[in-house]
């Protein structure tokens, strides 16, 4: 039986689809990426490619991120994301490895290309569609750019611990040394000739003249301007204690930090271990003094009038022959976090209290937050005086109102109810050469 061509079945042509692409540059931030082109040249390549082709590109995306990381590069991420929503359907870049150098993004394209919303992935010289063999051959090409960041990561790594064990420091120069640069002597730091002399000072105004951090922090930013040769900026209190603890000033060095690997270094010291040590024993007594933390009652709610820095407090013991006791002082003054030169003054805590009782009488205690808790205390003394007080006609007990009871709490209660009460007033307090003042804080403060 012969078929004609009338009864044959219509041959089905498959839908084509429209790619819409988005234009992906990026530039790694890794310095030995020799094979990285620049953003501007990926662009004007790929736009090239569009033009020849007659690709529709809807979107152009720079960025300039590692792609070692996965889910860390925000412009890429913003890429998956209208890929899901549909703006754009294909992605045009110059490498496969330029989209992904890590497990995570690569599973999310072919995840992508999966469900269809990502179309077609165009490079230089390739392109990957949603077909088994091309899918392969993706994942193939950016796992061997995951393999070669590994790789150079065991090569980075195996490179820093032979320079170690050559004794020489694997990073940027400490502060009082300068990296060298001449070729024959490359890795190698040479002293500082004109820092290094203060860095020994550091360790020996600590070992010798007992003296603190933060007063090291001052001499070198107040007396002596001393700045950095990276940057040209003055030491941070955290970079002082970082200096004064570093067993590199001394010949030795521990790499990575915390890791237990010492070596010898073949750098000149600035010091020796023994004046090394016994700095380092004067700032464990100043960590176990600054440790025991006192609590005082008005420290942080009260400013300077001055210089607006925070009043600080300190205690003062002083033997009574008398007594036989010693005798404690609180005094209260500017802590000249703002001006080291404000001359602020001190008053005793027991003054400041006595100003303090008197400004009471000004409060509106009607309306501030703790009326209620005045009110409920209030009522809870007379409870009592009505217990245990006899009262008569001739002996009736004085009436307690809300600003007694305050004034009650600044002479006889807790640091914790001092603060309290203090925190809900809303006023400013201000002391000025040993006077105190309240400000009226702005409504809605």
């Amino acid at each position: 039986m012969e078929l004609s061509y009338a009864t044959l079945p219509p041959k089905v042509v498959p839908e084509v689809i429209p790619v819409r692409y988005c234009l992906y540059a990026r530039k790694s931030t890794e310095r030995d990426e020799k094979q990285a082109l620049s953003i501007d040249s990926q662009v004007k390549e790929m736009l090239q490619i569009a033009e020849r082709d007659g690709l529709d590109v809807i979107d152009v995306r720079r960025e300039a991120h590692s792609a070692k990381a996965s889910g860390q590069r925000p412009v890429y991420n913003e890429i998956i994301n209208d890929l899901r929503a549909g703006r754009f359907n294909g992605i045009l870049v110059w490498h496969p490895d330029r989209l992904s150098r890590n497990a995570g993004d690569l599973g999310s394209l072919v995840d992508l290309m999966d469900q269809k919303s990502l179309v077609e992935i165009r490079t230089y010289g390739q392109r990957f569609s949603n077909s088994p063999s091309e899918k392969f051959l993706l994942m193939i090409l950016c796992s061997q750019a995951k393999l070669d960041n590994d790789n150079k990561s065991v090569n980075v790594k195996r490179g820093l611990r032979m320079r170690c064990e050559m004794g020489l420091w694997p990073a940027p120069a400490p502060t009082g040394y300068l990296n060298e640069n001449r070729a024959d002597r490359r890795g190698q730091v040479v002293i500082d000739t004109e820092r290094a002399p203060v860095i020994r000072q550091m360790f020996e105004k600590v070992a010798n003249q007992k003296w603190t951090g933060r007063k090291v922090y001052h001499w070198l930013k107040f007396e002596l301007n001393f700045r950095t040769p990276r940057g040209n900026k003055n030491l941070t209190l955290s970079n002082v204690h970082k200096i004064i603890g570093m067993p590199f000033y001394y010949g030795q060095f521990e790499y990575p930090i915390k890791s237990g690997n010492w070596y010898n270094g073949k750098h000149e010291p600035i010091i020796t271990r023994e004046l090394f040590d016994k700095a380092q024993a004067q700032m464990k007594r100043e960590r176990i003094v600054r440790g025991e933390t006192k609590e005082f009652a008005f420290t942080k709610l009260i400013k300077c009038g001055l210089c607006g820095s925070g009043i600080s407090a300190e205690e003062k013991f002083k033997y009574i022959k008398k007594t036989g006791l010693n005798a404690r002082y609180v005094y209260y003054g500017c802590s000249r976090s703002r001006d080291r030169d404000c001359n602020g003054g001190y008053i005793r805590e027991e003054e400041l209290i006595n100003q303090m009782t008197e400004l009471m009488d000004k409060v509106d205690f009607n309306s501030i937050v703790m009326h209620g808790k005045f009110e409920k205390e209030v009522s809870r003394f007379r409870a009592f005086q009505s217990m245990f007080v006899e009262t008569s006609t001739n002996n009736v007990p004085r009436e307690v109102n809300l600003c007694d009871y305050a004034k009650y709490v600044l002479r006889r209660g807790s640091i914790l109810e001092k603060r309290e009460l203090l925190l809900c007033i809303k006023s400013n307090l201000i002391l000025t050469r040993g006077t105190l003042i309240f400000i009226q804080k702005s409504p809605g403060l």
